[in-house]
């Protein structure tokens, strides 16, 4: 009898310690879901202004109290392409967008693979250097940069605004990450059937780099498309600048047509929104997998 009491009263604490384990496991789901959805809401809310502004007119964009609904205002869009040479600029745009991110993928994969796989002396040395360039502020290379592309002959030229992002420490420490991950037995298998490092790289850990190669090149088009300052630097001529610094140039000394230039920001930005999101999957993929072993 009394064990029968005694089963019945800890059948009753577990059911009792579950009961209490659910109910806080609900409120914790719920209080999870609302942060995420509020962090969502501020995330996308700047977005849905910047489409409702470039719907509106001048004044109604400056009023205060501001006006929260949109005024069917097409034709701002229409003067984006008036005020500015946005064709010219946008193929200037991409082209050096793909620039960057071709020329990070090859260099950056293969000083990564090197730096990942290959003993040579003074390997850990080398990279050590090579991060220490992430610690240095950016802006100090503008002056030695530009003073390079002016001896070339390069300004107001794409290669200006091209080649110095055709490498970065950031991309071999990203690739180098995704490198040490992957499993030195297909390695192994490849140098008994006669392959060679450089064969190893391109049939073998280029492939499997899928994953990082994605992340890196998202990253780096990111970058280049929001690039402001380096373009105007080594660019004066409108029709050779990029689409960020052609909106630039839409801000004024004393007045800025904010629906024109959200209109001309909305347009510039889909294209990099679209890749992100057809590309989203690896991008995660390769972020995750990057941090898997250091």
């Amino acid at each position: 009898m009394c064990d029968h009491r005694v089963s019945e009263r800890r059948a009753f604490g577990v059911r009792g310690a579950f009961g209490v384990r659910g109910a806080f496991g609900v409120r914790g789901a719920f209080g999870v879901h609302a942060v995420l959805v509020a962090a969502s809401l501020a995330m996308v809310a700047p977005f849905v202004w910047q489409v409702v502004t470039s719907l509106k007119t001048l004044s109604s964009a400056t009023r205060v109290p501001p006006t929260f609904l949109p005024e069917g205002r097409w034709d701002n869009y229409a003067k984006v392409f008036e005020l500015l040479p946005f064709g010219d600029q946008f193929v200037n745009t991409v082209v050096m967008a793909a620039g960057r991110v071709a020329g990070q993928v090859l260099f950056c994969s293969m000083a990564a693979y090197a730096f990942a796989r290959l003993r040579f002396p003074g390997r850990n040395v080398l990279f050590g250097v090579f991060l220490s360039v992430l610690m240095v502020p950016p802006q100090l290379f503008v002056i030695p940069q530009y003073q390079i592309m002016s001896s070339l002959g390069w300004l107001n030229s794409l290669q200006a605004i091209i080649v110095p992002g055709l490498f970065s420490a950031f991309g071999v420490f990203l690739l180098r990450q995704f490198f040490l991950g992957l499993p030195r037995e297909l390695e192994e298998a490849a140098r008994l059937d006669g392959a060679g490092p450089v064969r190893i790289y391109w049939s073998i850990m280029l492939p499997l780099a899928r994953p990082g190669l994605v992340a890196l090149s998202v990253l780096v088009l990111l970058w280049a498309w929001n690039d402001l300052f380096w373009p105007l630097v080594v660019n004066t001529d409108p029709e050779k600048m990029t689409l960020s610094a052609g909106l630039a140039s839409l801000q004024g000394q004393y007045q800025t047509d904010y629906p024109v230039l959200m209109a001309g920001s909305l347009i510039a930005s889909l294209p990099v929104i679209a890749v992100f999101v057809f590309l989203q999957r690896q991008f995660i993929q390769g972020i995750a997998h990057t941090g898997s072993k250091g």
